[in-house]
Protein backbone atom coordinates (compact mmCIF):
# COMPACT_ATOMS: atom_id res chain seq x y z
CA UNK A 1 0.00 0.00 0.00
CA UNK A 2 1.60 3.28 -0.82
CA UNK A 3 1.81 6.29 0.95
CA UNK A 4 -0.22 9.61 0.74
CA UNK A 5 2.75 12.33 0.98
CA UNK A 6 1.74 16.26 1.52
CA UNK A 7 4.86 18.57 -0.03
CA UNK A 8 4.48 22.11 -0.10
CA UNK A 9 5.89 24.54 -2.06
CA UNK A 10 5.92 21.77 -4.79
CA UNK A 11 5.99 24.03 -7.97
CA UNK A 12 9.44 23.87 -8.56
CA UNK A 13 12.69 22.74 -6.67
CA UNK A 14 13.26 20.45 -4.25
CA UNK A 15 9.18 20.37 -3.75
CA UNK A 16 8.61 19.30 -7.40
CA UNK A 17 11.60 16.94 -7.71
CA UNK A 18 10.55 15.50 -4.07
CA UNK A 19 6.87 15.17 -5.53
CA UNK A 20 7.91 13.30 -9.04
CA UNK A 21 10.32 10.99 -6.75
CA UNK A 22 7.58 9.87 -4.62
CA UNK A 23 5.04 9.86 -7.70
CA UNK A 24 7.54 7.64 -9.72
CA UNK A 25 7.61 5.04 -6.77
CA UNK A 26 4.15 4.72 -6.51
CA UNK A 27 3.03 7.03 -3.53
CA UNK A 28 0.04 9.29 -3.97
CA UNK A 29 1.05 12.97 -3.72
CA UNK A 30 -0.44 16.53 -2.93
CA UNK A 31 1.19 18.87 -3.99
CA UNK A 32 0.91 22.76 -2.28
CA UNK A 33 1.99 25.68 -3.36
CA UNK A 34 1.23 29.42 -3.37
CA UNK A 35 1.00 29.67 -7.36
CA UNK A 36 -1.70 27.08 -8.13
CA UNK A 37 -0.47 26.82 -12.10
CA UNK A 38 2.69 25.97 -11.09
CA UNK A 39 1.34 22.86 -8.48
CA UNK A 40 -1.09 22.26 -11.23
CA UNK A 41 1.10 21.52 -13.93
CA UNK A 42 3.49 19.40 -11.82
CA UNK A 43 0.50 17.11 -10.89
CA UNK A 44 -0.46 17.10 -14.69
CA UNK A 45 3.15 15.40 -14.96
CA UNK A 46 2.28 13.09 -12.32
CA UNK A 47 -1.30 11.94 -13.60
CA UNK A 48 -4.73 11.72 -12.00
CA UNK A 49 -3.98 9.67 -8.88
CA UNK A 50 -2.23 13.13 -7.42
CA UNK A 51 -3.40 16.58 -6.58
CA UNK A 52 -2.64 19.97 -6.67
CA UNK A 53 -3.83 22.69 -4.19
CA UNK A 54 -3.66 26.34 -4.05
CA UNK A 55 -1.73 27.01 -0.54
CA UNK A 56 -0.19 29.74 0.92
CA UNK A 57 1.70 28.03 3.75
CA UNK A 58 2.06 31.95 5.65
CA UNK A 59 -1.93 32.48 5.50
CA UNK A 60 -3.83 30.19 8.52
CA UNK A 61 -6.88 30.52 6.26
CA UNK A 62 -5.25 29.25 3.29
CA UNK A 63 -3.93 26.32 4.93
CA UNK A 64 -6.74 25.52 7.07
CA UNK A 65 -8.56 25.28 3.36
CA UNK A 66 -6.22 23.41 1.60
CA UNK A 67 -6.08 20.75 4.73
CA UNK A 68 -9.98 20.81 4.45
CA UNK A 69 -10.44 19.79 0.78
CA UNK A 70 -6.81 16.96 1.20
CA UNK A 71 -9.32 15.41 4.51
CA UNK A 72 -11.63 15.17 2.13
CA UNK A 73 -10.30 12.99 0.02
CA UNK A 74 -8.10 11.38 1.81
CA UNK A 75 -8.40 11.39 5.15
CA UNK A 76 -5.22 9.63 6.59
CA UNK A 77 -1.91 10.80 5.34
CA UNK A 78 1.48 9.75 5.86
CA UNK A 79 3.81 12.12 5.56
CA UNK A 80 4.12 15.61 5.63
CA UNK A 81 7.02 17.54 3.62
CA UNK A 82 7.36 20.94 4.86
CA UNK A 83 9.51 22.56 2.18
CA UNK A 84 8.16 25.87 1.14
CA UNK A 85 10.26 28.71 1.93
CA UNK A 86 11.37 32.14 0.78
CA UNK A 87 15.10 33.00 0.72
CA UNK A 88 16.57 36.10 0.36
CA UNK A 89 19.88 38.25 1.68
CA UNK A 90 19.74 41.48 3.10
CA UNK A 91 21.60 43.60 6.20
CA UNK A 92 20.00 44.71 9.49
CA UNK A 93 19.73 48.06 8.09
CA UNK A 94 18.15 47.39 5.10
CA UNK A 95 15.80 45.10 5.61
CA UNK A 96 11.97 45.74 4.29
CA UNK A 97 8.70 45.18 6.62
CA UNK A 98 7.65 43.39 3.83
CA UNK A 99 10.95 41.76 3.87
CA UNK A 100 10.56 40.41 7.62
CA UNK A 101 6.90 39.65 7.52
CA UNK A 102 7.00 37.08 4.45
CA UNK A 103 9.88 35.66 6.09
CA UNK A 104 8.54 34.94 9.32
CA UNK A 105 4.98 33.93 7.76
CA UNK A 106 6.45 31.48 5.05
CA UNK A 107 9.27 29.75 6.49
CA UNK A 108 8.23 29.79 10.07
CA UNK A 109 5.00 29.88 10.64
CA UNK A 110 4.19 27.65 7.69
CA UNK A 111 5.45 24.69 9.23
CA UNK A 112 3.55 25.47 12.04
CA UNK A 113 -0.11 26.37 10.38
CA UNK A 114 1.06 23.33 7.81
CA UNK A 115 1.53 20.88 11.16
CA UNK A 116 -1.47 21.65 13.09
CA UNK A 117 -3.76 21.14 10.09
CA UNK A 118 -1.91 17.97 9.23
CA UNK A 119 -2.25 16.45 12.62
CA UNK A 120 -5.43 15.00 12.69
CA UNK A 121 -4.37 13.37 9.38
CA UNK A 122 -1.42 11.84 10.85
CA UNK A 123 -1.94 10.27 13.74
CA UNK A 124 -1.07 6.73 13.97
CA UNK A 125 2.26 6.30 12.18
CA UNK A 126 2.84 10.08 10.95
CA UNK A 127 6.04 11.53 9.50
CA UNK A 128 6.56 15.40 9.65
CA UNK A 129 9.70 16.09 7.41
CA UNK A 130 10.75 19.85 8.18
CA UNK A 131 13.30 21.53 5.31
CA UNK A 132 16.46 23.38 7.07
CA UNK A 133 19.52 24.96 5.31
CA UNK A 134 23.22 24.23 6.33
CA UNK A 135 22.81 28.26 6.43
CA UNK A 136 21.86 27.68 10.28
CA UNK A 137 25.23 25.90 10.63
CA UNK A 138 27.84 28.09 8.12
CA UNK A 139 26.08 31.63 9.48
CA UNK A 140 26.19 33.25 6.05
CA UNK A 141 26.23 37.02 5.99
CA UNK A 142 23.39 38.80 5.04
CA UNK A 143 20.94 35.24 5.82
CA UNK A 144 20.53 35.94 9.35
CA UNK A 145 16.47 36.03 8.72
CA UNK A 146 16.50 32.60 6.70
CA UNK A 147 18.93 30.98 9.35
CA UNK A 148 17.27 32.38 12.26
CA UNK A 149 13.54 30.98 11.11
CA UNK A 150 15.19 27.52 9.63
CA UNK A 151 17.13 27.46 13.50
CA UNK A 152 13.94 27.78 15.13
CA UNK A 153 12.25 25.17 12.96
CA UNK A 154 15.28 23.03 13.86
CA UNK A 155 14.23 23.54 17.75
CA UNK A 156 10.56 23.29 17.29
CA UNK A 157 11.13 19.54 14.89
CA UNK A 158 13.14 18.24 18.59
CA UNK A 159 10.21 19.58 20.69
CA UNK A 160 7.87 18.58 18.54
CA UNK A 161 9.49 15.08 18.19
CA UNK A 162 9.03 14.56 21.82
CA UNK A 163 5.49 15.71 22.20
CA UNK A 164 3.68 13.74 19.37
CA UNK A 165 5.54 10.50 20.30
CA UNK A 166 2.37 9.74 21.71
CA UNK A 167 0.01 10.34 18.49
CA UNK A 168 2.47 8.08 16.57
CA UNK A 169 3.91 10.67 15.03
CA UNK A 170 7.32 10.85 13.90
CA UNK A 171 9.19 14.49 12.92
CA UNK A 172 12.58 14.49 11.06
CA UNK A 173 14.79 17.41 10.08
CA UNK A 174 16.74 17.46 6.87
CA UNK A 175 19.18 20.32 6.86
CA UNK A 176 20.02 20.54 3.02
CA UNK A 177 23.04 22.01 1.42
CA UNK A 178 22.96 23.90 -2.17
CA UNK A 179 20.60 22.39 -4.73
CA UNK A 180 19.58 22.61 -8.45
CA UNK A 181 18.61 21.24 -11.30
CA UNK A 182 18.96 21.65 -14.93
CA UNK A 183 16.01 24.72 -14.88
CA UNK A 184 18.04 26.87 -12.22
CA UNK A 185 20.52 28.59 -13.43
CA UNK A 186 20.91 31.17 -10.59
CA UNK A 187 18.74 33.53 -8.29
CA UNK A 188 16.54 35.79 -9.38
CA UNK A 189 18.47 38.20 -6.56
CA UNK A 190 19.10 42.07 -7.95
CA UNK A 191 22.84 41.66 -9.21
CA UNK A 192 23.92 43.90 -7.12
CA UNK A 193 22.08 41.99 -4.21
CA UNK A 194 24.42 39.02 -5.61
CA UNK A 195 27.36 40.70 -5.60
CA UNK A 196 27.36 42.00 -1.57
CA UNK A 197 25.74 38.21 -0.88
CA UNK A 198 29.44 36.68 -2.70
CA UNK A 199 31.55 39.58 -1.47
CA UNK A 200 30.40 39.41 2.26
CA UNK A 201 30.51 35.44 2.70
CA UNK A 202 34.43 35.81 1.38
CA UNK A 203 35.27 37.77 3.98
CA UNK A 204 34.49 34.60 6.22
CA UNK A 205 36.06 32.25 4.01
CA UNK A 206 32.96 30.83 1.93
CA UNK A 207 33.56 31.26 -1.48
CA UNK A 208 30.28 30.60 -3.18
CA UNK A 209 32.08 30.02 -6.12
CA UNK A 210 34.12 27.20 -4.91
CA UNK A 211 31.07 25.49 -2.82
CA UNK A 212 29.88 22.28 -3.86
CA UNK A 213 26.00 21.91 -5.42
CA UNK A 214 23.81 19.08 -5.48
CA UNK A 215 21.16 17.69 -7.91
CA UNK A 216 17.78 18.24 -6.20
CA UNK A 217 17.41 14.67 -7.70
CA UNK A 218 20.01 13.18 -5.21
CA UNK A 219 18.79 15.07 -1.92
CA UNK A 220 15.46 12.93 -2.82
CA UNK A 221 16.64 9.87 -2.16
CA UNK A 222 17.68 11.05 1.69
CA UNK A 223 14.57 12.05 1.82
CA UNK A 224 13.40 8.16 0.41
CA UNK A 225 15.77 6.43 2.80
CA UNK A 226 13.65 8.48 5.99
CA UNK A 227 10.36 7.72 4.96
CA UNK A 228 11.64 3.76 4.66
CA UNK A 229 13.37 3.39 8.20
CA UNK A 230 11.69 0.77 10.29
CA UNK A 231 9.31 1.56 12.76
CA UNK A 232 11.27 1.19 15.70
CA UNK A 233 13.70 3.94 15.02
CA UNK A 234 13.70 7.64 14.95
CA UNK A 235 16.05 10.06 13.12
CA UNK A 236 15.94 13.33 14.20
CA UNK A 237 18.22 15.47 12.18
CA UNK A 238 19.49 14.81 8.44
CA UNK A 239 22.63 17.29 7.50
CA UNK A 240 23.41 17.40 4.06
CA UNK A 241 26.17 19.55 2.13
CA UNK A 242 26.74 19.48 -1.36
CA UNK A 243 29.92 17.58 -2.22
CA UNK A 244 32.35 19.50 -4.56
CA UNK A 245 33.14 16.53 -7.39
CA UNK A 246 36.60 16.66 -8.55
CA UNK A 247 37.47 16.96 -12.36
CA UNK A 248 38.02 13.51 -14.18
CA UNK A 249 41.31 13.02 -14.84
CA UNK A 250 42.42 13.80 -18.76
Amino acid sequence: MGKTIVITGAGDGLGRALARRFAADGETVVLLGRTLAKVEAVAAELGDAHLALQCDVGNPDSVRTAFATIAARHPKIDVLINNAAVYEPFTLAEVRDEQIMASLATNFAGPIFCAREALPLLRGDGHIINVSSESVSLKMPMLWMYAGGKAAVELMSELWARELEEDGVRVTTVQAGMMMDETKTGSNWPIDVSMRFAQENAKIGLNLRERGISHYNSVTDVFRAVLDMPADLHIGTVALSARKRAAAPA
